[in-house]
C-alpha cells in the first residue's frame, strides 16, 4: 500500500488570512509529505465558489514542482470543456519536463452548474466538449509530426505541441468517476481511475472490481496502481475526541453538497468511508481497503497539518512497507 494527498489550498478574503499565507501553508505541507515518502498529490481545482479554493492547479503545481522532488503532481481535474485543448497539453508537457516526469493529467467533464454558467459554457455540452478536447490532446502528445484537427468546437492545421512532454507517451490520463458506466468507459479508453472521498468502503471495492474486470474485457493489463482512492484523515488517540470528531465530520459533510440521497451528514457514525478513529482503527480500516484491492490511498486534511501528517506517517504508515517511507522527526 501507498500513501498520497488529495486537496488543495484554501484562502479566503476577508476573514484575516491573506491568500499568500494559505499557499504557503499548504506548500509546507506538500513538502513535508515529499520528504516523508508520501507519492503522489492530486489538487483540486475549482471555480467561482467564493471559498479561496485553488482556481489555477497547473500554476501550483509548476511552483511545487520546483520545491519537491520524488512527489508525483497531479491535477484533480481540469475540467476540459472550459479549455482550448492545445493550450492545455501545452501546459500540462511544460510541466511535466519542469518536474522530471512527474505529472498525472487528471481531467473530468465537469458537474457544478455554477462553473458552466461562469464560463458562459452550456452543461449539457460538457460531454462532447470533453470528448473532442481528449481527442485533440491524446493526437498532440502521440503525433510524430505536425497534425491538423477540424471537429465540432476546434480547428486546427498543421500544428505541433511543443514542448513534448517528458513521459512518453504522455503523461498518465486520469479520471474520476463513480457511476458503472463511468469506471467501464475509464477501464476500456485507457484512463486511471480516481474515486472520491465520500464512497463507502464497500462501494470502494465493487468499483474497483468493476474496474479490473472492464480493463480485462478490453486486453488493457491491470494492476492497482492504476487506481487511487481519497479518504479523509480524522486521526484520533483517546476515545475523549471522538465525539468532537464525529462532528467535524458531520460539518465537512454538510458542505461537500449533494447528500440528501443518503442522508449521509446525519449517520456519521455509520460512515465507512472516512479514516476516522485512532490509529489502530485506521489501520484495520486500511487493511479492509487493501485486501478489497484499494491499494493506492490519497489522503484528505482540509487543515493541511504537517502535525497530522507526520502523526500518520510515524503511527499508521509503518503497519504497510514501512522501509519505503522515512520516519517522521
Amino acid at each position: 500500500m501507498q500513501f498520497g494527498l488529495f486537496g488543495g489550498a484554501r484562502t479566503k478574503r476577508g476573514v484575516g488570512l491573506e491568500d499568500s499565507q494559505g499557499y504557503e501553508s499548504f506548500i509546507d505541507y506538500v513538502i513535508e509529505a515529499d520528504r516523508l515518502g508520501f507519492k503522489q498529490l492530486f489538487m483540486v481545482e475549482h471555480h467561482f465558489t467564493g471559498q479561496g479554493q485553488v482556481s489555477s492547479s497547473m500554476t501550483v503545481l509548476a511552483y511545487l514542482a520546483a520545491r519537491t522532488r520524488h512527489i508525483r503532481l497531479g491535477t484533480a481535474v481540469v475540467v476540459m470543456p472550459w479549455h482550448n485543448p492545445v493550450l492545455v497539453a501545452e501546459q500540462v508537457a511544460t510541466l511535466d519536463l519542469l518536474s522530471g516526469g512527474r505529472v498525472d493529467f487528471g481531467v473530468g467533464k465537469g458537474y457544478r452548474q455554477a462553473e458552466f454558467d461562469g464560463f458562459c459554457i452550456p452543461i449539457d455540452e460538457a460531454t462532447e466538449r470533453f470528448d473532442e478536447a481528449m481527442e485533440v490532446i491524446k493526437k498532440g502528445w502521440t503525433s510524430e509530426n505536425r497534425f491538423s484537427h477540424h471537429g465540432k468546437r476546434w480547428h486546427y492545421d498543421n500544428i505541433v505541441i511543443e514542448p513534448a512532454p517528458l513521459q512518453r507517451p504522455h503523461p498518465p490520463l486520469w479520471l474520476a468517476a463513480g457511476s458503472p458506466d463511468s469506471i467501464r468507459r475509464a477501464a476500456r479508453e485507457g484512463y486511471n481511475l480516481l474515486l472520491d472521498q465520500l464512497a463507502q468502503t464497500d462501494q470502494i471495492i465493487r468499483r474497483i472490481a468493476l474496474f479490473k474486470e472492464e480493463c480485462q474485457k478490453a486486453g488493457r493489463e491491470y494492476h492497482p496502481g492504476l487506481v487511487a482512492t481519497a479518504r479523509a484523515l480524522q486521526m484520533i488517540h483517546s476515545d475523549s475526541e471522538r465525539a468532537e470528531a464525529y462532528a467535524t465530520r458531520k460539518r465537512v459533510l454538510s458542505v461537500i453538497g449533494d447528500l440528501a440521497r443518503d442522508k449521509l451528514a446525519e449517520r456519521v457514525e455509520d460512515d465507512t468511508a472516512p479514516l476516522l478513529g485512532t490509529p489502530e482503527e485506521i489501520i484495520a480500516r486500511l487493511k479492509e481497503l487493501e485486501a478489497g484491492g484499494a491499494t493506492n490511498i490519497l489522503l484528505v486534511d482540509p487543515n493541511a497539518s504537517v502535525r497530522n501528517l507526520q502523526a500518520f506517517a510515524r503511527e499508521v504508515m509503518p503497519s504497510f512497507q514501512a522501509s519505503r517511507y522515512a520516519a517522521a522527526e
